[in-house]
């Protein structure tokens, strides 16, 4: 399945495009902070010389430097052409919309927010939500609207 910026295809519901998903998107998730992390540090580069040009202000960034990095990373990638980023490229999956709208640059970041705030709550329950709903959907997808999909 290929999601192009032509093509606006609703989520598939053949029972196969979801099998595995779950344990996919756990792999995906790992390769993903990995990457963060990796940006984390041209990002802290970045905000040393900001912090002297701003005369020290710009040091106020570092504490919330990982979650501008992160925010910035999945709504690029998630809210991107391929709607996936590279974790999920490498773990075979694609997230889109129930109604076949494509994510945009928002929606993708507050998936993000979601998953967050659910998973500080509700931290086992979210994964176990996707054993027992149709499509292997979690909780903060649910709330979106999204589903993950197999891309090959």
């Amino acid at each position: 399945m290929s999601l192009d910026n032509s093509t606006v295809v609703a989520a598939p519901e053949d029972w196969r495009a979801y099998r595995g998903v779950l344990s996919r998107r756990i792999f995906a998730f790992v390769i993903d902070y990995m990457l963060v992390l990796l940006l984390c540090i041209p990002a802290a580069i970045v905000v040393f010389f900001l912090g002297i040009i701003t005369l020290g202000l710009g040091f106020f960034l570092y504490p919330a430097l990982f979650v501008i990095v992160a925010l910035i990373y999945f709504g690029m990638t998630l809210g991107g052409r391929s709607q996936a980023s590279p974790g999920m490229r490498a773990a075979g999956i694609a997230m889109m919309r129930v109604d076949g709208r494509r994510l945009d640059f928002l929606t993708a970041v507050v998936h993000m927010v979601l998953f967050w705030i659910l998973n500080s709550i509700l931290t086992p329950l979210i994964l176990l939500a996707g054993l027992f709903t149709d499509r292997s959907r979690l909780v903060h997808d649910m709330l979106l609207g999204t589903v993950v999909v197999r891309t090959v």
